[in-house]
């Protein structure tokens, strides 16, 4: 069996390095994807379970306020009506401590 050429090693070498890089790129993005979504879990969590009117209240509205700035995409902004529209029954800025959001 004939020795493989430096030139050979080096390119088979780079394609292995590039292989490694494609693989590290997609474990690095599953990693930024599971983290955006455990936060988004935790935000929804709160928005719907605190019992903290004003810690809640203050989450909603700073994403009523952010939200439709940064969803682009008529098809994002579908998927935040619930949380974009103020409900009766959600605390908002204004009835924080009033006692009708409890």
């Amino acid at each position: 069996m004939a020795r493989k050429s430096i030139g050979e090693r080096l390119a088979q070498l780079e394609a292995q390095r590039k292989t490694l890089q494609i693989r590290l790129g997609k474990q690095e993005r599953a990693i930024d994807t599971r983290r955006k979504v455990l936060i988004g879990a935790l935000v929804l969590h709160r928005l719907e379970n605190d019992r903290d009117v004003q810690f809640a209240g203050g989450i909603a509205e700073w994403l009523r306020r952010e939200l439709p700035k940064f969803l682009t995409r008529d098809g994002d902004r579908d998927l935040f009506d619930d949380l974009l529209k103020p409900q009766a029954n959600e605390p908002t800025i204004g009835n924080i401590g009033s006692g009708s959001a409890v």
